[in-house]
């Protein structure tokens, strides 16, 4: 199932049976990635006095409701709303959903008190592509245990606020990362990073001329290994939900061929 794209002067192939999936689903249990100390995923049937919404317990079909914290549970897309004082929802602002990324490969800087961060250096002689619409971090090392690792406590390894600063120079509009938050665990509620990548000061109503309304950061990604860096296109999926944040299924496609509309050469 081949197509090509045109983009930013650019055609590019893609095989749409071949998607790269990097997101991390919900599920019920302990044995599932967890952070924040968000509670657990949780899948209750319907009951009424004459109804059961669960085909195991006999009822005709299953009618579940879904307990969930996005923030914590699962990969998530989530938007300025997140740290702005008006409202904002995910919903109304990732309206568009196929785009150019790159993926990176990190291995944080271990600080003198034993933090683990992401410098702009990193993203400076790592990122290879100027036209990239997002970007996915990928931390080392890299293993599946990301799938199921319980974040809550143990201080994960977050982005200094200066990633933030390049970040918007290169106008990169979406960031996609296999941490739990961009930030440091414990901050004080600072969320410095979410701040600079937004270009907002808390208490400010958001304002289009000024902060960054359209860019969205993916949280609790896993990229596996067979993924190798490079530049692929990215389908960023999220749930029609009106909320400062939506669990999301984050798709990446090889790009099989590249060619430059304007000389129409090939680039590889």
């Amino acid at each position: 199932m081949k197509t090509q794209i045109a983009h930013l002067g650019n055609q590019y192939e893609i095989d749409l049976a071949q998607p790269l999936d990097i997101s991390i689903a919900l599920k019920e249990g302990e044995d599932t990635v967890n952070a924040f100390f968000a509670p657990r995923f949780k899948r209750e049937p319907v009951k009424t006095d004459t109804f059961i919404g669960s085909v195991e317990e006999g009822g005709p079909c299953d009618f579940y409701n879904l307990f969930l914290n996005p923030h914590g549970t699962t990969t998530h897309t989530e938007c300025l709303g997140h740290i702005a004082k008006s409202v904002q929802f995910i919903e109304d602002v990732l309206t568009q959903f196929v785009f150019l990324a790159e993926v990176i490969s990190i291995d944080p800087h271990v600080t003198e008190d034993g933090d683990r961060k992401v410098m702009r250096k990193h993203l400076e002689t790592q990122v290879l592509n100027d036209n990239n619409e997002a970007l996915i971090v990928r931390t080392l090392p890299n293993t599946d245990e990301k799938l199921t690792k319980m974040h809550s406590g143990s201080n994960p390894a977050y982005l200094d606020s200066e990633v933030m600063e390049w970040i918007k120079e290169k106008n990169i509009r979406h960031l996609l990362l296999d941490l739990p938050s961009v930030d440091k665990e414990t901050d004080g509620g600072v969320m410095k990073s979410h701040h600079v990548f937004w270009n907002y000061t808390d208490g400010e109503v958001i304002d289009s001329s000024k902060h960054r309304v359209d860019a969205t950061i993916t949280e609790l990604i896993y990229v596996p290994d067979s993924v190798p860096d490079g530049q692929y296109i990215l389908n960023l999926m999220i749930g029609s939900i009106y909320s400062d944040a939506s669990p999301s299924k984050p798709v990446l496609y090889k790009i099989f061929k590249k060619v430059d509309l304007i000389t129409d050469r090939k680039v590889y």
